[in-house]
């Protein structure tokens, strides 16, 4: 082993070990709160937090449910949808000790992953609130959705994430997906796309404009929820905005062995994402990025 891997190797290790130790004083931390704790997972007032599971994750999205219910404030609900009866009938007892304390659990069609807004947005004749969506695989940091609720609450137009990624246009086509850089800046823009995984809070406006396009999205980006959300935001005129030029260290934690069937290493990855924004975008949309991008950048006019 070279000299230059072995001491970058001993550098490295510190941090490691900081991080696996913080991951498991959280886990402990919040399965103990799961087994023992009876406050309840809502408030009055807030938004309503949705997200979905599959498959062995059942076992552990609780943990991802207690990192939100354990923040600084509450959703006003708590939605986990599931697609199959027979797990909705069987839930793990971790589960049905969340639901005492006021999660809802309901059966949903397979959207895939539309199943973590889609079902609740169907299900509303208005919207009051706005909408939060979370991941099943993510220990959210305390602040998670009082930071949200700030960003909408001084920017109610914009759609407000934690993370996204910049799009770029050549010669009027998306670049590859895998090849956008992520925002390190708080502008709002069309070309923003938030990236779901670590929340993103979506106007009341917005939420309406999702239920009138129905599942259109299941012709064009069925796997791709972030692409229907962001072009269904430009359609309605809400730019995105990421709420800090970027993530604190540690903020976010991957719940162990819940990222080998993540949708990302197929979307993202192995270039899946292109295809469906292919699909989903329309030359209007283009045209929007596109005026933008020489509005930021005045040059492009010259070429």
């Amino acid at each position: 082993m070279r000299l230059k891997q072995v001491i970058q190797k001993i550098f490295h290790f510190p941090r490691r070990l900081v991080r696996e130790s913080i991951m498991v004083f959280n886990l402990v931390r919040l399965s103990f709160i799961n087994r023992f704790g009876r406050s309840p997972v809502t408030q009055s007032g807030m938004p309503v937090v949705s997200l979905t599971t599959y498959g062995n994750r059942i076992k552990s999205v609780h943990l991802a449910i207690e990192s939100i219910a354990n923040g600084f404030c509450r959703p006003s609900r708590l939605i986990l949808w599931l697609d199959e009866q027979s797990v909705l009938a069987n839930l793990p007892p971790a589960i049905r000790r969340l639901q005492k304390r006021g999660l809802e659990v309901r059966l949903t069609k397979n959207y895939g992953p539309h199943k973590k807004y889609y079902p609740y947005v169907e299900s509303q004749s208005s919207f009051e609130v706005p909408l939060v969506t979370a991941d099943d695989d993510i220990l959210y940091p305390r602040y998670w959705l009082k930071a949200l609720v700030s960003a909408n609450q001084e920017h109610p137009k914009l759609v407000n994430c934690f993370r996204a990624r910049v799009i770029e246009l050549a010669d009027g086509r998306f670049k590859p997906y895998s090849s956008l850089e992520s925002c390190l800046s708080t502008v709002s823009q069309y070309r923003n796309i938030a990236i779901g995984c670590m929340g993103v809070i979506y106007p009341e406006a917005l939420l309406l404009k999702l239920k009138r396009a129905g599942t259109a999205f299941e012709s064009c980006c069925p796997k791709a929820d972030d692409i229907w959300l962001h072009v269904q935001a430009i359609r309605s005129g809400h730019k995105i905005r990421q709420i800090m030029p970027k993530l604190p260290y540690l903020a976010f934690q991957n719940l162990p062995g819940t990222q080998q069937s993540a949708l990302s290493r197929d979307n993202v990855d192995s270039d899946g994402n292109d295809p469906q924004i292919k699909a989903t975008y329309s030359q209007s949309d283009i045209q929007i990025l596109q005026e933008e991008s020489v509005l930021q950048f005045p040059s492009l006019l010259a070429s």
